[in-house]
């Protein structure tokens, strides 16, 4: 059990600052704590809450989204032949499935190219591009990839194929001057205000833009792909906050009954059909169906499930991914205890930061998940190196105190090439290197991290008292869904809570269920992963809780419980 140290998020914010807040905005005090909590301005209260589509910025505001719309609807007009250039993670996926389907339905001479991920890796490359060239592709537009693509695109002009970029990667120092246009709002000359677009994001910006310069209607065109936006930016795990808030709402709301057969179909086989539409409910249902394709097989496969009208052909393509991702999760669980065995044998283990284990033939695929988990348990950044003939291809996500991104521009010279964000990122590697970039990384990580960087926290907004532990807080907690990274579900903590049950359930008792009594009211917990707790916690004892509110229904009658995100044992 890793400890864990508890912040609590309101400790500079006092009491009549909140009550202050809740009486002018005309809101529950608890969420007016939270938002204060969360550095959210009160002058962006109404439209956090309202989630309004009139808070959707104008596309044009983006760096050069002006000339890319203007240069694709002169394609259109023209009758030139476009290529969508698109990566084979959800992300990916569903921008590339919404600007092909939208060019087409607008008279575009479109196709779409996805690379595959075990020969051709992430991103554009010379190879793909000479085959589009061949075949007469006179623009490519990206989508969720490109910004760091500067020979590609120079190689492509000079064999008279014009290129767009549309990406929400972070920029290198130089970006593809060469493309006709480049559109990302992490652009360092980028004004538009909002950086935290998914790479779907991005791209429904850019069908809004072209809405607007082909004179169609945008509030139906809004309605018409914001489903596909939701699912690729909850996917991706960008911050749900200003657009990418507004875009989960109503997409979500949409979700609630698919207009798409293949989206309604992958909610079937999941199992959630019926159930009600949250970031959750895509995050582990739809995305990792999505992704299996492109993990296991051919993302073009998950492509072609969200653009198909045909029922048939939709439950077909389903059950194809649901398949596939059993595949993915036994695949994943092999290598992840391969990884487990090699962090058990290592002695230096201890010493180190940052954890980076290679080996022949693991799926590279499936490595970025397996890294995750290895993160999550060990609280170190991971990246895992799956090697081919002295090639190796690697996957790292990290914690909050390291930024990934900053770590492998720090080792550049030893890198075959690399891309991502802060928490997550890709690279390529000779074997040869590996060794001296585990040394040099960790030297880096030495440098820039802090010993109680390594230590896990848990943000509480606030504490609460029994009496708010019921459904009625629930009800009124709703209002700041949907929930994600940025806009985390809230964390509440409860101090000496006095322990009337404790259980071990499921299987091999890997969860803990308690019930606790405070003020007068008791109320049932349950700690997923937790069930070693059960070992130092008995009937009587008192104890801190960290928790997320949340509610059970059992035989149709509702009832408030705690999910538990972290226990402090007062023995």
């Amino acid at each position: 059990m890793v400890r864990k140290v508890w912040k609590f998020r309101n400790d500079k914010i006092k009491a009549d600052a909140i009550k202050r807040a809740a009486q002018k905005n005309n809101i529950p005090l608890i969420i007016a704590n939270i938002l204060l909590n969360r550095d959210i301005p009160e002058a962006e209260f109404s439209s956090f809450m309202s989630k309004s589509k009139k808070d959707i910025k104008n596309p044009f505001d983006m760096l050069d989204m002006e000339k890319a719309a203007d240069r694709i609807k002169t394609a259109i007009e023209n009758h030139e032949k476009i290529v969508i250039y698109g990566d084979y993670d959800v992300d990916g996926i569903t921008s590339t499935a919404m600007l092909y389907e939208f060019l087409e339905n607008n008279g575009a001479d479109v196709e779409y190219y996805i690379p595959d991920r075990k020969d051709e890796g992430y991103g554009i490359n010379i190879m793909a591009v000479n085959k589009l060239i061949k075949r007469g592709i006179n623009l490519l537009v990206t989508v969720d990839c490109g910004i760091t693509a500067i020979g590609e695109v120079e190689f492509a002009k000079l064999q008279g194929m014009d290129v767009i970029i549309t990406d929400h990667h972070t920029c290198k120092e130089r970006i593809p001057t060469a493309a006709a246009a480049v559109v990302n709002p992490k652009r360092p000359d980028d004004e538009y205000g909002f950086d935290g677009l998914a790479g779907v994001g991005v791209a429904f910006k850019l069908v809004l833009a072209l809405a607007i310069k082909l004179g169609l209607n945008t509030g139906k065109t809004f309605d018409e792909y914001v489903d596909l936006a939701a699912v690729g930016t909850i996917a991706d795990v960008v911050p749900l906050r200003d657009e990418n808030r507004i875009i989960v709402d109503k997409g979500l709301k949409l979700l609630q009954n698919p207009k798409r057969p293949g989206l309604r179909e992958l909610l079937a086989v999941a199992g959630v059909a019926d159930k009600k539409m949250n970031a959750s409910t895509i995050a582990f249902s739809i995305a990792p169906r999505l992704n299996a394709a492109g993990r296991l097989g051919t993302a073009v496969t998950a492509v072609e499930l969200l653009l198909t009208k045909d029922n048939d052909n939709a439950i077909r393509i389903a059950r194809e991914l649901d398949r596939e991702n059993r595949e993915r999760q036994d695949t994943e669980q092999e290598i992840n205890l391969e990884a487990l065995n090699m962090i058990a044998d290592d002695p230096n283990f201890a010493k180190k930061k940052v954890i980076v284990l290679a080996k022949e033939g693991w799926h590279n695929g499936v490595i970025g998940i397996v890294a995750s988990r290895i993160t999550e348990k060990f609280y170190k950044p991971t990246i895992l190196i799956s090697l081919t003939n002295g090639k190796g291809k690697g996957s790292g996500r990290s914690i909050a105190g390291f930024n990934l991104f900053d770590a492998l521009n720090d080792s550049d010279e030893l890198l075959t090439n690399f891309g991502g964000h802060a928490v997550a990122a890709g690279l390529g590697i000779n074997e040869d290197n590996i060794e001296e970039f585990t040394k040099k990384i960790n030297k880096y990580a030495e440098k820039v991290m802090t010993s109680e960087d390594m230590l896990p926290v848990v943000e509480i907004d606030c504490m609460l008292g029994g009496r708010n532990l019921n459904t009625g807080t629930v009800k009124v907690l709703s209002a700041l869904e949907p929930y994600g990274m940025g806009n985390e579900k809230p964390v509440f903590g409860i101090k000496n809570a006095f322990v009337t049950a404790v259980s071990a359930v499921g299987v091999d008792n890997k969860h803990i269920r308690m019930q606790i009594e405070k003020d007068g009211v008791r109320i049932n917990c349950i700690g997923f992963n937790m069930g070693e707790y059960t070992r130092l916690i008995s009937p009587g004892d008192n104890v801190h809780l960290a928790f997320r509110l949340d509610t059970n229904v059992y035989q149709g009658i509702e009832s408030a419980q705690l999910v538990l995100v972290d226990i402090k044992t007062l023995n």
